[in-house]
């Protein structure tokens, strides 16, 4: 069952849709910040998040490399993310605004 699912959504393109909200629910969880981002976006393996406090955008900074990592690990173990190509980085750089 679950390789038919991949398939469909590989098929019918919506795995795309799935996935940036896949990377978004990751970001979520592993940055602690989700109260504060205010506008997450993702393009061709950048993740560009919008915080509404300098604060916490300030600590996230010091923590951009260990927080991508930990995105990666969780994506790499989710069910209903669809890998595109053979990588297992998905997110290659986060962008804190």
């Amino acid at each position: 069952m679950k390789e038919l699912m991949a398939q469909f959504l590989k098929s019918s393109g919506l795995y795309r849709g799935l996935n940036t909200q896949r990377i978004f629910a990751a970001w979520d969880e592993v940055s602690g910040a989700a109260r504060f981002t205010v506008k997450k976006f993702f393009r061709e393996g950048r993740l560009y998040i919008t915080l509404d406090s300098s604060v916490v955008r300030s600590q996230l900074m010091f923590q951009k490399d260990m927080i991508m990592e930990k995105i990666n690990d969780a994506l790499s173990k989710d069910d209903l993310f669809t890998k595109e190509g053979a990588s297992c980085r998905v997110v290659t750089e986060i962008i804190l605004k």
